[in-house]
């Protein structure tokens, strides 16, 4: 059976180690940074190494690959990709081109994570930007206007899916409105739940049928004034799955960042209360993985039906895909100077 956690590695190559522990816990996926890319074969060869190890030659491989600062995949190797809030730049003035761009990125993107193996990118990024709008998430906003995120978004999310890779919508409810770095400490947003019905939470609603979904480590005052929403069992039941009507697949964010508190054991077993499918471990560190690997349930039920049910919607890309050809189109579009 598999367990209800995705987990990261140390290296380019899996460890003793890392593949015992592996074949042994059986985690749902990979998920890869950049301390685990080289080169187009190493990753390949990383990503079939952990099927392998697993037993499951579908088993899911994540990254996030979304353009601008978050790109894991780089030069020599890998085109460059601008941040998102470029198309939301050029919505303001092109509409039709915008969302011709955000297609053509997210399918690049696709065939760049197909051909190495990587089946799901952590991608559309479609919090609203406000000006208070921390900069880790910034420009990986793309727009203050919730519909024009709804719109672009969508182009994404259809972009990935063309090219043989799943979306995961993030982060739900919506990070916009966070003023400090969650990777570093726990963002607290005092805003009225009914401003974040009316902004924050309508791209999420708009994209709502898509498979895949990621929560966010934000304090909700309004919702669950005491608990991260990936923690919360109000934030996940009366509003994910609730007023927004996800039903997808929905894993928290990185659990390892400092955001959450306690040991990995008490953060995973928080998270799966409150209704997370799947838990997000992601720095590669064996004591941590382990300590949540303890602590995670089989997937069994509801979640595993809904983690089954979002691996189900890839498709094999058509082979009459030109990337040069999408290429300078995309560059046309956007005017990106980029590599």
């Amino acid at each position: 059976m598999t367990k209800a956690f995705v987990s990261g590695c140390a290296g380019t190559r899996l460890t003793s180690d890392e593949i015992a522990f592996f074949r042994d816990e059986r985690p749902w996926g990979l998920i890869l940074f950049a301390r685990n890319i080289e080169h187009p074969d190493q990753v390949l060869e990383l990503t079939q190494t952990f099927r392998d190890a697993v037993g499951w030659k579908d088993a899911p491989v994540l990254v996030d690959q979304e353009g601008g600062r978050v790109q894991r995949l780089k030069p020599p190797h890998w085109r460059k990709y601008p941040a998102p809030k470029l198309f939301g730049d050029l919505f303001e003035t092109d509409q039709e081109a915008a969302l011709k761009a955000a297609w053509l990125g997210a399918r690049l993107i696709a065939e760049d994570l197909r051909r190495v193996g990587i089946t799901i990118d952590c991608l559309p990024c479609l919090d609203v930007r406000f000006e208070e709008t921390v900069d880790a998430i910034g420009d990986r906003a793309m727009s203050s206007d919730p519909d024009i995120v709804a719109r672009l978004g969508r182009a994404m999310v259809d972009g990935a899916i063309a090219g043989g890779v799943l979306p995961v919508i993030k982060h739900i409810p919506g990070h916009g409105r966070a003023q400090v770095d969650s990777h570093l400490e726990l963002p607290r947003v005092d805003a009225p739940h009914s401003s974040l019905e009316s902004v924050d939470f309508r791209p999420f609603k708009a994209l709502s049928d898509v498979s895949l979904g990621m929560t966010a480590h934000i304090v909700y005052a309004g919702i669950d004034p005491d608990r991260a929403g990936t923690q919360s069992a109000k934030v996940i039941g009366d509003v994910i799955r609730g007023q927004i009507g996800f039903n997808g697949c929905l894993m928290s964010d990185d659990m390892s960042m400092k955001a959450l508190g306690g040991d990995f054991g008490d953060r995973s077993r928080k998270i799966i209360e409150a209704g997370c499918d799947i838990v997000l471990h992601c720095n590669g560190e064996m004591a941590e993985m382990r300590a949540v690997a303890d602590v995670v349930p089989e997937l069994t039920g509801l979640s595993l039906e809904r983690c089954d049910r979002a691996l189900t919607g890839r498709r094999v890309p058509e082979d009459d895909f030109d990337g040069e050809k999408a290429w300078e189109e995309f560059r046309s579009l956007t005017g990106w100077q980029g590599g």
